[in-house]
């Protein structure tokens, strides 16, 4: 992966809208977490925040609110039961192990129940408490299929006032531009449940082929007070 700025690939794309991009989620194993942080804040010109601990899903978090209502978060595993019981952890476990890197994209929604009905599942609930002692909570579902096609997004309900979500207070101007995704585009529209080619808002889509089965989120560019950054 790679920093700085470059010609966007000759492949199609999309402006995506009527959903939102929460945020992006960088996994690394425990001993390069910190100098992951620290490597993605210099090339994003800020620096990350502790998330502090998801208890429920075995992980820890860094976070970079960013401008455009989306922020960045590199989570880790903890040296606890359920990063190998909870379908995050293991999500996180399994990028980690691959050498780190994107694990996925997080679509927002305001109401996590029709996706629950689509799916036939009820969503898990996450929390973490911040170190200012605030206990920040949610709803997810969609990890499953995350782990099964890294292609697909899993979905999130904030269950906090506005204010509190992570991206409520950005630390930089920066902000994201565009991801490119390695997969199908049909597959991953009838996942969102999106008749239309447009299911997120002010985010641009770029569709990659796929090498050798693997697909994912493959980059993220960022705008930034220096010029682009793909990531």
């Amino acid at each position: 992966m790679a920093t700085g700025a470059r010609e966007p690939p000759q492949v199609s794309a999309v402006m995506m809208g009527a959903m939102r991009l929460d945020h992006v989620s960088y996994a690394v194993a425990r001993d390069s977490f910190v100098s992951t942080v620290q490597w993605l804040g210099s090339a994003l010109g800020a620096s990350f925040t502790d998330g502090g601990v998801h208890p429920r899903f075995g992980t820890r978090n860094f976070v970079l609110p960013l401008a455009g209502g989306t922020y960045v978060e590199v989570v880790t595993t903890l040296d606890h039961p359920a990063a190998d019981r909870a379908l995050f952890g293991r999500a996180v476990a399994e990028r980690a192990a691959q050498g780190g890197g994107w694990l996925g994209w997080v679509v927002g929604v305001d109401d996590i129940a029709p996706i629950e009905a689509r799916l036939g599942r009820t969503a898990d609930e996450g929390h973490r408490v911040r170190p200012d002692g605030f206990d920040l909570r949610w709803r997810q579902i969609g990890v499953r299929e995350l782990i099964e096609d890294p292609q697909l997004p899993y979905f999130l309900q904030w269950l906090v006032a506005p204010e509190e979500i992570p991206s409520a207070s950005p630390r930089t101007a920066t902000s994201i531009s565009g991801l490119s995704i390695a997969g199908e585009p049909k597959a991953v529209l009838e996942f969102l449940g999106q008749p239309a080619e447009h299911p997120l808002e002010q985010t641009e889509v770029t569709w990659v082929d796929a090498e050798e089965d693997e697909t994912g989120l493959t980059a993220v560019e960022f705008a930034t007070a220096n010029g682009p950054v793909t990531i």
